[in-house]
C-alpha cells in the first residue's frame, strides 16, 4: 500500500488515464467562483479536462437551488446568515458555515449519486468528503480527499481569527477530520509538507492510499516575449490576515526610504481591503499601490510585471506562485511551510524574512536593480514551472490516481 509517497516515475513520464472508466465528480462547499487556492485548483483541473475533450462536473451546496425557485429562496437567508455571524461571532459563523453547507451539499450529492454506479467524488475539504461518504449509494463510488489545508482546517480558522485554538469549534473540527480522513478511499496531498503536517497529529493517514501530486496551472495565453512590463511588483490572493499583505506595504515603504519607489498591484478581495487602504494612506503609498480586486484575467496580466511578491505566513502550496512562475516572474517569498518546496533561492527568486521589512527591502532592491539577474531568475522560474507545475505534465498524474480502478469504496462512516 502507498503511504502518500510521490511516484518517482511520474517526474519523467505522464501516466495513462481514462476518465470514462471512473467519471470524476468534484465536490466542494465553496462557491463556484473565487480566487482561493481551492478555486484555482478546481478551475485548472476542469480547464485541463475541457482541453482534453473531456467533461467535468462540479457540485456545490448552491446547486440545491436548481431544483426550483423555492429552493433558491430557502438558501438565500440560510447562507446570508453567515455574513451576519462572521461580523458578530466568529465561532458561530464557522459552525454555521460548515454545518449548513455540508447539509445542502450532501443532498445535492445524494441526488446525483443515486444510481450513478462507478465514479469518483473528488472532495476539496473534509466537510465535502463527509457529505460524499454519507451520500454515496454504491460501493463502486470512491471518495478521494484533496488535502489543501495546512495541519488542520481548525488551525486555518484560528489564523483567520474566527475561532480560538483549543476551543469547542476547534476541537469539533479536529474530531471531524479524525473521523473522515481515515474513512476516505484516497488522499491527494498538494505538497510533501501538507502530508507531513497532517501525519504529525493524525498518523492514521498512513492507512489510506495516498499520493503527493503538486498543484498545477496552465501556461498563460499571451506571448511572454512580447508582453511589455508595465509594473514592478504583483501579488495575488484573498485579502485576509493570513495572506499578510500589510507586510508588503511595509517593505515598499522601507524600499522607498532607501531611495527606490516600486509599484505594487494586489489582485484579490476580502475583509482586509479597508484596513489595507488605510495603511496605504498612512504610509503615503497612494501613487505606488493599487488594490485591483477580484480579476478573472490574472494569468494574462502577470507577464506585465517584473517580479511576484508573497508574504503569507503558512501555505500548503501556492497556486499564485506557480502562476507567476508560468509567466516567467522571479519570486520573493518566505520559506515557511510548503513555500520552501516551490522554488529555490537564488535559482528562481529570493526568500525574505517576514519580521524585518528593512531586510526584506534590501533583498527586493538587490534583485530588482540587477537587471541581468532578474531576467535570469525569471527564465529559471519559467523552466521550473514547465518541469514541475505545468498542467500538461501534472494533471494526468492526478487523473490517473482519481480514475484508477482500485478496490471498491469502503462504505459510509456509519458502516464502520
Amino acid at each position: 500500500m502507498s503511504h502518500g509517497s510521490p511516484d518517482p516515475a511520474a517526474h519523467v513520464q505522464q501516466e495513462a488515464w481514462d476518465v470514462s472508466r471512473r467519471p470524476v465528480i468534484i465536490a466542494t462547499i465553496a462557491r463556484e467562483e473565487g480566487i482561493t487556492g481551492v478555486h484555482t485548483h478546481v478551475r485548472q483541473l476542469r480547464r485541463y479536462l475541457e482541453r482534453s475533450g473531456e467533461t467535468s462536473e462540479l457540485l456545490t451546496p448552491h446547486d440545491w437551488s436548481r431544483r426550483g425557485r423555492l429552493h433558491g429562496l430557502v438558501l438565500l437567508p440560510l447562507f446570508g446568515a453567515r455574513v451576519v455571524l462572521e461580523r458578530l461571532w466568529g465561532p458561530g459563523h464557522v459552525w454555521w458555515y460548515r454545518t449548513s453547507h455540508e447539509f445542502f451539499l450532501r443532498r445535492v450529492l445524494q441526488r446525483r449519486l443515486a444510481g450513478a454506479g462507478t465514479c469518483t467524488v473528488y472532495a476539496q475539504c473534509p466537510v465535502a468528503a463527509r457529505a460524499a461518504l454519507a451520500a454515496r449509494s454504491d460501493p463502486r463510488q470512491r471518495v478521494v480527499l484533496a488535502v489543501h489545508f495546512g495541519i488542520s482546517q481548525a488551525d486555518e480558522w484560528v489564523r483567520k481569527r474566527q475561532i480560538r485554538k483549543g476551543g469547542a469549534i476547534y476541537r469539533s473540527i479536529r474530531r471531524t477530520e479524525r473521523a473522515v480522513v481515515p474513512a476516505v478511499d484516497g488522499l491527494v496531498f498538494v505538497s510533501p509538507w501538507a502530508r507531513e503536517a497532517l501525519r504529525e497529529w493524525l498518523p492514521e493517514v498512513d492507512g489510506v492510499e495516498g499520493r503527493v501530486v503538486p498543484n498545477f496551472v496552465s501556461s498563460p495565453s499571451v506571448d511572454l516575449e512580447e508582453t511589455a512590463k508595465g509594473g514592478d511588483l504583483v501579488s495575488v490572493g484573498n485579502l485576509d490576515t493570513g495572506k499578510n499583505h500589510r507586510y508588503l506595504l511595509d517593505v515598499l515603504s522601507a524600499a522607498r526610504r532607501a531611495g527606490h519607489a516600486y509599484s505594487l498591484d494586489i489582485l484579490g478581495q476580502g475583509e482586509e481591503r479597508q484596513s489595507l487602504l488605510r495603511l496605504v494612506d498612512q504610509l503615503d503609498l497612494g501613487k505606488q499601490v493599487r488594490l485591483l480586486g477580484f480579476r478573472r484575467d490574472v494569468q494574462q496580466r502577470l507577464p506585465e510585471y517584473r517580479a511576484y511578491v508573497h508574504a503569507s505566513y503558512v501555505e500548503t502550496s501556492s497556486l499564485a506562485i506557480m502562476e507567476a512562475m508560468a509567466a516567467g516572474l522571479p519570486i520573493l517569498s518566505s520559506s515557511s511551510g510548503a513555500l520552501a518546496e516551490l522554488f529555490d533561492d537564488p535559482a528562481e527568486g529570493r526568500f525574505w524574512p517576514l519580521d524585518d521589512p528593512a531586510a526584506a527591502a534590501r533583498i527586493l532592491i538587490g534583485l530588482l536593480e540587477d537587471h541581468e539577474e532578474l531576467a535570469r531568475a525569471g527564465r529559471a522560474a519559467r523552466r521550473r514551472y514547465l518541469a514541475e507545475y505545468d498542467a500538461d505534465t501534472v494533471a494526468p498524474r492526478l487523473l490517473s490516481f482519481l480514475t484508477a480502478a482500485r478496490a471498491e469504496g469502503r462504505g459510509s462512516l456509519t458502516d464502520r
